[in-house]
């Protein structure tokens, strides 16, 4: 069953439970993935269904530390649609899993002692592999310790 219909289903049980936040929630999700539909003109592919559901977490997460701290009613919306949404997103890596991603691609490039300047290198061949499953700052900070 693609995301699209889960999304669909979860939002109808929210509907019926009477759960205004959630189903609010669902419906923007819902929306973001049938416009990448449409801006792709087909259906998407789960990786897809993926970024877009990362997507709206980091839009969430970038409202939620741009909220003025009085504004506790904004806040609060943004936490529980957060909640909601991380119910729908992959198991993301923990800072472990991202290390030993890290010393994968040092012994697939012959890199015993990275240098700060080998860091674009790096990233170029990490990426790929932690795409969808690691949030793009935490590898970024996790591969400066490994660097300093």
């Amino acid at each position: 069953m693609s995301k699209i219909e889960e999304v669909r289903q979860d939002m109808i049980r929210a509907m019926k439970a009477g759960d205004k936040e959630t189903k609010e929630t669902l419906s923007l999700l819902l929306s973001a993935l049938k416009n990448k539909a449409i801006d792709k003109r087909g259906d998407l592919t789960p990786e897809e269904e993926v970024q877009v559901i990362l997507k709206e977490i980091k839009q969430t997460k970038e409202t939620l530390e741009l909220t003025p701290p009085d504004r506790t009613a904004i806040l609060e919306e943004c936490t529980n649609r957060l909640a909601v949404l991380n119910e729908y997103a992959p198991k993301m890596m923990d800072v472990e899993e991202i290390q030993a991603e890290i010393t994968a691609v040092l012994t697939e490039l012959d890199l015993s002692a990275p240098t700060a300047k080998q860091k674009g290198m790096i990233m170029k061949s990490l990426m790929p592999r932690v795409k969808g499953k690691a949030d793009g700052k935490l590898v970024n900070e996790v591969l400066a310790s490994f660097l300093a």
